[in-house]
Order: structure tokens, then sequence, then C-alpha cells
């Protein structure tokens, strides 16, 4: 599978491609059930804060049900054409990503602050004074999105090249302090639909729109890793395409 040079445009300019009904619906539909009669199980509301930083539905992070929506779809092939074929290490976790309606009498939702992943929060996982920095993000969305502030996902284009710039000149451990404090320019929430995958550059800067409509946003997102990432993890922050052998050429 290759990009097209728009999609190969797309991807080096603004550090995301959007790439529509990608996932087989009969996988959809085997990921939703599986999410859903988790929550029918009931949850913890103390343990909510630690779902939205790391996952819904612990116990189906590694199950097949969730892993094949990338590892058995056409998601992988896609990732391997930007990325470099046999260059991913497999993936064997996901991230189920659940945004529930705001409440109706709640304030109008302001514009999410933009992030990168791997930073440590008392919530997410990653031990404090480390960078769990990897190579790609993708997200694939189980429920349609045709509007805005319905919990989105919501990038700042071309921010993966500012925020490169920002670690060749400050180091890329500066990250541990903080976001760097650099203009970004303005966010764009993607609309979408089920089926849909989002590639994304781990440097772009990203964030979830509020969800004020009456739906619960259901998507799955998966971090990838390149095999010698080990080798090469802190230059790629500074050199955006290291790790990325087609989109070199």
């Amino acid at each position: 599978m290759h990009l097209t040079s728009e999609q190969h445009r797309q991807l080096r300019d603004e550090g995301y491609i959007h790439l529509p009904n990608l996932i087989p619906p009969h996988r959809l539909c085997r990921a939703l059930q599986a999410i859903n009669a988790s929550i029918g199980k009931g949850m913890n509301v103390a343990d909510m804060e630690t779902f939205v930083s790391q996952s819904f539905c612990p116990e189906l992070r590694s199950a097949p049900i969730i892993t094949d929506l990338f590892n058995a779809s056409p998601a992988m092939a896609v990732a391997e054409a930007a990325i470099g074929h046999g260059r991913l290490q497999p993936v064997t976790i996901g991230q189920v990503a659940l945004r529930f309606p705001s409440d109706p009498s709640s304030m109008a939702p302001l514009p999410p602050p933009a992030h990168i992943d791997g930073m440590y929060t008392p919530t997410n996982g990653v031990p404090e004074g480390t960078i769990a920095n990897f190579t790609a993000l993708a997200g694939i969305l189980l429920s349609d999105l045709p509007d805005e502030n319905a919990g989105n996902f919501t990038v700042w284009p071309g921010s993966h090249m500012k925020h490169a710039d920002y670690f060749r000149r400050h180091g890329p451990q500066s990250l541990a302090g903080g976001m760097p404090d650099i203009d970004i320019g303005p966010p764009r929430q993607i609309t979408s639909c089920a089926g849909d995958m989002i590639l994304a550059h781990y440097l772009l800067g990203h964030s979830v729109a509020a969800n004020v409509s009456p739906h619960i946003r259901y998507a799955c997102f998966f971090r990838l890793i390149v095999i010698d990432h080990e080798e090469t993890r802190w230059e790629s922050m500074c050199d955006p395409w290291l790790e990325w052998h087609p989109m070199r050429l």
C-alpha cells in the first residue's frame, strides 16, 4: 500500500492524515459490543480520572477484539506505508477512549489545550521524571462525529515541526518540564465517521474537544513504536522524520 501524493503532503506539512472508512464494520461492531458489555457491568466513580487518562475497560486493552482493530485491518498497511514496512513493533495494547456528554447545565466549552503524549501526570501511568515518547498515534473512531464539540480528536496542524524546532534548541528532555511555550496556531476539530482512522505524528499537538452532544464518543487509540526506537527516541524528537523512512524521500 502507498500513500497518495496528497496524503504524503498533508502528513509532512500538517502532521496527520484522516483516512475515511478504513476499518471493516464487523470489527467495529465486535469492539463496540465488548466495550458496551464492559460498561454495563458498572464503573467505579473513583476510577474515572484514571480511565480518562489511561483507558476505559482496562480488561479489554490487550484483547484481540481491540488490538485487531489495528493489527487485522488495513490500518497496519497504512501506518507501514508512512513509517516503513516491517518497522513497527507489534501492537499489543490499545486505549479505549470514551468521552461522555457534559452536563446540559454546564457552561459553554473552552478550547482544549494542546499536549504531546508521554508526559507525566498523577493518573496517566507515566513515571514521574520520564518521557514515554513514541513514533505515531493511530486513532480509530467507533462512532460518528458529524459535528464539532462532540468529543472530537483535535489537532494543531503543523505543530509537529514547531515542536521539533523547539526541541532542537532546548533539548527533547525539556518536555519533562511541560509543554513548550510557543505559538502553534489555531486548533482543528476533526469531524469523522465510525471506521475512520487518524494517523498523527507523535510531535503533533493534539487534544479532545468537549462533548456537548447527547452521545458518547467511542474511539480506540494505539501508540505506534518503531523497532529501533530506543536508539533513536531522543533524536527523533528533533528530527521528526527520522523514524518515518518513506517520509524522508
